[in-house]
């Protein structure tokens, strides 16, 4: 390791250390002062907003210094070199004129925070394996300090948002997450209004629980059944309940809060990712459908029971199928295919399916293909939903791992965030015939 490269590790050791009392608002100061010192000159932060439309820059207590006039408080994801480098999760140079000056994507394993812009025109600065790495270790630090901070919430939510949604967006997990053999991603609207949906996925061992709710109504209350239906399945699955069971408990603490007013539709399934068999259960929800080989769909069925909280009693049924190597599963709602524009078309399965195998023709990571899908969504209904509209596809790569260069394409992945050494550590861990006694 030469002097610089000693100096770079210095640094980042040095930032993790500073980051146990820094407040939100000291990260961006913080890091652009101690990174100025090793070759970094001028590291400004932008987030994306909820919708994922803009990028806004994190001011915090950062002194943009001579360069300021070229910090702008925000910029657009469509169009921009730095919405380019969030968009397909690479690292891009700001223009051709422009000398060591990069655009590197800010990732939260792979979920999508904004973008890192690390150098000043006629500064030396490479787009090395290094940025990659800076640019890791900031997007840990703005986790681990965004839950405590309404400054973060405040710059990245830019309308009004309904209590409802409020709730759900604290309670629901990233929209994007991946394993060397399975990736999931999610994307709902209206962003500031969702009140009765929600999408849920863990993961326990070798199994991927996978769920989405869509509560009776557009108000407070839908909100708040959407919410509890979320934490009632948790709590059972969590202590070993089947689908079934879960469901069932999901009903009585539905129909115990709201004496068979409320209720809620859903899918509750579990994908194997040795084997690939899915098992699922319907709720009076939409079934599923199997997008394979890039050009069929496969639509899935199971008898539905009536939907959560209603309190009508009759058990749900246990379906079983088995899923091919790079299926792409995908769980919706109605607001996405039931909603229609003007003139009174709506948008359909065949619309949702179809935008999904084209996109996927186009070599797009899965997040950045879901952004564009509710954005086309969006526009179909001339920005109006009256409905929540959600969906959550699941991709299965089979029961080896991912090559990495392909996780990468698909999750829209730095080539340094996925190395070759993730399948083979995963292989190397002690089975339960190795543990220690």
């Amino acid at each position: 390791m030469n002097s610089a490269d000693a100096a770079r590790a210095r640094v980042l050791t040095e930032l993790i250390a500073a980051s146990h009392l820094m407040t939100l608002e000291q990260l961006p100061g913080t890091v652009a002062s101690h990174a100025a010192g090793v070759g970094w000159p001028q590291v400004v932060i932008y987030l994306a907003d909820l919708q994922q439309v803009r990028l806004y820059l994190l001011a915090g207590n950062i002194d943009a210094g001579p360069g300021g006039a070229d910090v702008p408080a925000e910029l657009s994801v469509e169009g921009t070199v730095a919405g380019r480098a969030f968009q397909l999760g690479k690292v891009f140079p700001a223009s051709a004129s422009t000398k060591g000056q990069w655009w590197v994507p800010l990732l939260d394993g792979t979920e999508r925070l904004g973008v890192l812009r690390v150098g000043v025109p006629g500064a030396q600065v490479e787009a090395d394996e290094d940025l990659n790495t800076l640019a890791g270790l900031v997007a840990l630090l703005l986790v681990s300090k965004r839950d405590t901070s309404d400054s973060y919430s405040q710059l990245v939510c830019r309308r009004r948002m309904e209590v409802s949604a409020e709730m759900e967006w604290q309670l629901m997990p990233p929209r994007t997450f991946a394993t060397d053999r399975v990736l999931i991603s999610a994307i709902m609207e209206p962003a500031y209004q969702v009140s009765g949906d929600v999408f849920d996925y863990a993961l326990t061992g070798e199994t991927v629980h996978l769920s989405v709710f869509d509560a009776m109504g557009h108000d407070t209350a839908a909100g708040l059944t959407a919410n509890l239906a979320l934490a009632a399945a948790r709590n059972h699955r969590r202590q070993g309940s089947g689908l079934l069971q879960t469901a069932e408990g999901i009903g009585e603490i539905l129909n115990e809060q709201f004496a068979g007013s409320r209720y809620a539709t859903g899918i509750l399934a579990d994908l194997h990712l040795a084997t690939g068999v899915l098992t699922w259960t319907n709720y009076g929800h939409h079934p599923p459908v199997v997008i394979r080989g890039n050009r069929t769909v496969v639509h899935l069925s199971c008898p539905p029971a009536p939907p959560m909280g209603t309190g009508l009693d009759r058990p749900g049924t246990l379906r079983r199928d088995q899923l091919e190597p790079r299926d792409r599963l995908l769980l919706y709602t109605d607001g996405i295919t039931e909603a229609r524009n003007r003139e009174g078309q709506e948008f359909g399965l065949d619309g949702l399916t179809d935008f999904l195998i084209r996109h996927h023709a186009d070599d797009l990571p899965v997040p950045e293909t879901l952004r564009r899908l509710i954005g086309h969504h969006m526009d179909y209904h001339h920005g109006r939903l009256t409905d929540d509209a959600t969906v959550m596809l699941v991709e299965w790569h089979g029961p080896t791992p991912y090559p990495p260069s392909q996780l990468q394409a698909l999750a829209g992945l730095p080539p340094s965030t996925a190395p070759d050494t993730i399948a083979s550590a995963w292989a190397q861990q002690p089975g339960d015939d190795d543990a220690p006694g």
